[in-house]
């Protein structure tokens, strides 16, 4: 498999803003790091003015310090996105900061474990579930009141391809992705008469801190160089591979796109089931 390097921890010298997202705020979740971290970078870069939640506060600081120069308003907020009450709470702090919000991006997730199915326990259900599914419906049903009453709104889940296709491994993971992409569907469905969009970006092959321990399971087992094979383009993605179709989602470029689940795979759901475990 061709390896090309994921995001460099430094990400303050993307170049200048274009403006796609001038004068919008967003909330973007798990910000910290990966993906978030990417969607950070460009959306401050598109001219967003931007509210960075994650449960790792500390690193959220590191991002502020790196976007910090393109010269919008930043703001860092601690979240778990596990409990209703923290989300109501980061909600809040975005409202207070702007008065209002253009663009959700439900981030946050965890990966859970590779275990099999028989080997796997109720608390690990449940915390994929917790984090993966009920963060992006607490965020979305305590900001959808706002966006009704100004008849718009961007929201953007984060889901998988395994939420797509199927795979050996990964029970819980795989299906809380799948929930989150019918919940993008439904949302969609109900709010889209107050020109609120609801979309779902479906990422394949990308070396993140979440999905680390794949990578590691892989390289511990000598699978490495076949997991390439399963992704038409050869390679793992760039986190920021992925947040360039966030910010399109996001900007009014994408004014008729509601209720999709956009794989961007390098071409796995273009060919055959993803991997799983049984490579």
């Amino acid at each position: 498999m061709i390896r090309i390097p994921i995001l460099a921890q430094n990400i303050s010298g993307v170049s200048k803003m274009t403006d796609r997202l001038k004068n919008k705020n967003a909330i973007i979740t798990g910000a910290a790091s990966g993906i978030g971290r990417a969607t950070a970078a460009l959306f401050a870069r598109e001219g967003a003015n931007l509210i960075l939640a994650d449960i790792n506060d500390k690193l959220l600081t590191d991002v502020l310090n790196e976007i910090k120069d393109f010269g919008g308003k930043y703001f860092t907020v601690q979240t778990d996105v596990s409990s209703e009450a923290s989300i109501q709470a980061m909600i809040r702090f975005g409202l207070e900061k702007f008065s209002f919000i253009d663009i959700l991006v439900n981030n946050a997730g965890i990966g859970g474990n590779l275990d099999n199915l028989e080997d796997q326990k109720q608390e690990e259900w449940q915390k994929v579930f917790e984090v993966n599914v009920l963060g992006p419906v607490y965020a979305t049903k305590h900001i959808i009141a706002h966006m009704k009453q100004r008849r718009q709104g961007s929201i953007i889940n984060i889901a998988s391809v395994a939420g797509l296709l199927s795979g050996a491994g990964g029970n819980a993971y795989s299906a809380s992705k799948a929930a989150l992409i019918n919940f993008t569907k439904t949302s969609a469905c109900e709010v889209g008469a107050y020109n609120i969009r609801v979309n779902a970006i479906c990422p394949g092959l990308i070396e993140t801190a979440m999905t680390q321990p794949f990578f590691d399971w892989a390289r511990s087992t000598g699978k490495e160089n076949q997991l390439g094979k399963y992704c038409e383009l050869k390679r793992a993605a760039r986190p920021e591979e992925v947040a360039w179709a966030i910010v399109f989602l996001a900007s009014d470029e994408a004014s008729y796109i509601t209720g999709q689940a956009i794989a961007v795979d390098g071409g796995i759901t273009a060919s055959m089931s993803i991997p799983g475990r049984k490579i």
